[in-house]
């Protein structure tokens, strides 16, 4: 399969890592991540893969709790620690030897910490990375590290995993049914309309270094090695790109590369 994208980073929330519920673990959910994940490897495309953990924990319930948003962010970061472990572990029962899990926060023996030349050492070799704890710092979610590492890793393009939707909507489509898909996007055009997307810190970095998104439907089987080779899917945001509407004159002409 010819391919528009060589590496690419995948950015999982903690949901994906959750089935059915908003909390907890599903080992078919894991299984899903992980024959996706596998697929993309079979098409020779390099991984990084940029774990939430919103299934354990979330800053946003701080107050719920009554504790700090810096802790809550502390113990959501652990989450991402918890994720990426148990993905490392699936990943390579399945066959796959070449993963690494690396963390923004200090834990050497359960994880590497992340330095960018290790990391891209590993991916010259053909290594899985799979990241943890974001950029290690609280008040950030997993948006503006995914955004970060590829930037430093020399990534292609961050590919945005979504549940329950398969791109970015004018309007929630899970509760406004006329809601319309964009098919194709410029970084202005959800700064300006204040499309909750990404944080706009991520925005903002991926356009200053002209970093392609795509905004996908995990559910969908395939999806990474399908986007990489070159089909659309779901919602491109790339710096070339123009609004342009589901069902519009030149939609699903998102760019090559």
């Amino acid at each position: 399969m010819p391919s528009r994208y060589k590496r690419v980073v995948v950015k999982l929330s903690g949901r994906a890592f959750a089935g059915n519920d908003e909390r907890g673990l599903s080992p078919l959910a894991f299984e899903h991540v992980t024959e996706e994940l596998l697929a993309a490897r079979r098409h020779g495309i390099e991984l990084i893969v940029v774990v939430g953990g919103g299934n354990f924990f979330r800053g946003n319930v701080a107050d719920e709790w009554g504790i700090e948003q810096a802790e809550a962010d502390n113990v959501g970061m652990l989450g991402t620690v918890m994720n990426g472990i148990i993905l490392r572990s699936i990943l390579r029962k399945s066959g796959l030897e070449d993963v690494r899990l690396m963390t923004a926060l200090p834990m050497p023996s359960m994880a590497e910490p992340f330095i960018r030349l290790r990391a891209l050492r590993h991916l010259d070799r053909n290594r899985v990375v799979l990241l943890a704890c974001g950029i290690g710092q609280p008040y950030v979610t997993t948006d503006y590290p995914a955004a970060q590492r590829a930037v430093e890793l020399g990534a292609d393009a961050i590919l945005l995993a979504k549940h329950g939707t398969d791109g970015i909507y004018d309007q929630d489509p899970r509760v406004e049914p006329a809601a319309r898909k964009y098919v194709t996007l410029g970084y202005q055009d959800i700064l300006g309309k204040d499309l909750r997307v990404m944080d706009q810190t991520a925005i903002l970095l991926a356009r200053e270094h002209s970093m392609p998104l795509h905004v996908f439907d995990f559910e969908e089987k395939g999806a990474i090695a399908a986007i990489c080779a070159g089909e659309n899917r779901g919602t491109y945001v790339g710096p070339s790109a123009t609004l342009i509407m589901a069902g519009a004159s030149g939609a699903g002409s998102a760019p090559a590369g």
